[in-house]
């Protein structure tokens, strides 16, 4: 089992950037593919965006394109999550996840205690 623990959330305006943190327990967790979801009030959770374990495959979702990165420091069993250009849609808690293998597809089964982003116009 890994423990993962989420950081860097904060209020931003809109148009301006945030660094997320998702810090893994054990290094078993270099053998996991990683994920960022998001959930606002009233809405369902979205997936973001993923990566493998390697690094090699990332996903995003169409909304957050080109405005946010997600990369991974396995010697630090450390996802991150930059988001650049945000927008107030983009307010929301922010989770890390991650499920064992190399693919980031199918479902997640350890979860962080989530993270607030929000930002203003």
């Amino acid at each position: 089992q890994v423990q993962l623990v989420e950081s860097g959330g904060g209020l931003v305006q809109a148009g301006g950037s945030l660094r997320l943190s998702c810090a893994a327990a054990g290094r078993t967790a270099s053998s996991y593919s990683m994920g960022w979801f998001r959930q606002a009030p009233g809405k369902e959770r979205e997936s973001v965006t993923a990566i493998n374990w390697s690094g090699s495959s990332t996903y995003y979702a169409d909304s957050v394109k080109g405005r946010f990165t997600i990369s991974r420091d396995n010697a630090k069993n450390t996802v991150y999550l930059q988001m650049n250009s945000l927008k107030p849609e983009d307010t929301a808690v922010y989770y890390c996840a991650a499920k064992p293998g190399s693919g980031y597809g199918g479902k997640y089964n350890y979860w962080g205690q989530g993270t607030q982003v929000t930002v203003s116009s």
